[in-house]
């Protein structure tokens, strides 16, 4: 499923009717670019994933309603991430040329908010979105890139690497309160894109939260009470004056993860500041 294709609704729906019975997965593809630099606009696209999301998922259960069917079909968003970087070098590529550097996008700061954005937004939908896979992992549009001499992180990978790690265990109903700025694309757009991952074995509670105001901090306030006996142990904070900074083989951490001394949690009631233009995981655990 696309939507960027004319036939985009009508051909899902056309699709199921067939063969609903047979479907477990609906496939989605999604990529994203800055192509006009502007980096408002460009962190919008996360509104842009979610609505695209509960689109399809109106679609199957339209299907499904008028099949009378007890099935419910699921997500997998197959191919997801930035990609636009590398489009103009390899349209100058020589045709035929052995083994050609393609598809190398360098990804830049802007990019993992976007990234991260795009992760929260998933993790938001995980009752239906049930696989989801970057594409790609290493040098072809991805997250780690590699030369002869060595390897590094790309500004992505925090972001990913992040999700992967603490984005364990039941994801939480996170409703967000915060300032909205205006989007020529997508309309009234949140600055604040969150969400929060209970991990009950691990009795840790994770808040991933990406701040998209390009010029100000935002206070925030949150009602834990319900896990008043946790504290905070960990504020990790992605941010960059420069939002096209990169990371380079020569300067692999141009962009990389600092901590926060931000977050406060006394009796429940947890309150942290999450900076301009920044990406952030706190990680609250039971005392």
């Amino acid at each position: 499923s696309s939507l960027t294709m004319d036939t985009f609704g009508y051909w899902e729906d056309e699709m199921l009717s067939e063969c609903y019975d047979q479907v477990d997965y609906l496939s989605l593809h999604q990529y994203y670019g800055n192509r006009d630099n502007n980096t408002t606009e460009f962190l919008a696209n996360s509104k842009g994933m979610d609505e695209f999301i509960s689109s399809v998922l109106s679609i199957c259960d339209c299907v499904k309603a008028k099949k009378r069917s007890k099935k419910q079909i699921n997500l997998s968003f197959d191919e997801w991430n930035v990609w636009y970087h590398s489009n103009e070098a390899d349209s100058q590529l020589e045709k035929w040329v052995q083994a050609p550097h393609q598809l190398e996008d360098v990804y830049n700061f802007e990019d993992a908010l976007l990234v991260g954005s795009m992760l929260i937004t998933m993790l938001r939908h995980a009752d239906r979105v049930k696989v989801a896979c970057l594409a790609q992992l290493v040098n072809v549009i991805a997250p780690i890139m590699t030369s002869d001499t060595g390897a590094w992180r790309q500004t992505i990978f925090y972001p990913y690497m992040h999700a992967s790690v603490f984005g364990r265990g039941t994801v939480l109903n996170t409703l967000v309160q915060a300032p909205v700025y205006e989007s020529k694309t997508y309309g009234e757009v949140s600055c604040l894109d969150s969400v929060c991952i209970w991990n009950e074995e691990a009795e840790e509670l994770t808040v991933f939260a990406v701040n998209k105001d390009l010029e100000e901090n935002m206070q925030v306030t949150c009602d834990f009470r319900q896990f008043a006996d946790y504290k905070v142990v960990e504020h990790i904070v992605l941010t960059n004056d420069d939002m096209k900074a990169v990371n380079t083989e020569a300067a692999p951490d141009c962009v990389a993860p600092v901590y926060s001394n931000a977050s406060v949690m006394e009796d429940g009631r947890f309150s942290t500041v999450f900076g301009k233009h920044s990406w952030n995981v706190v990680r609250l655990k039971k005392n």
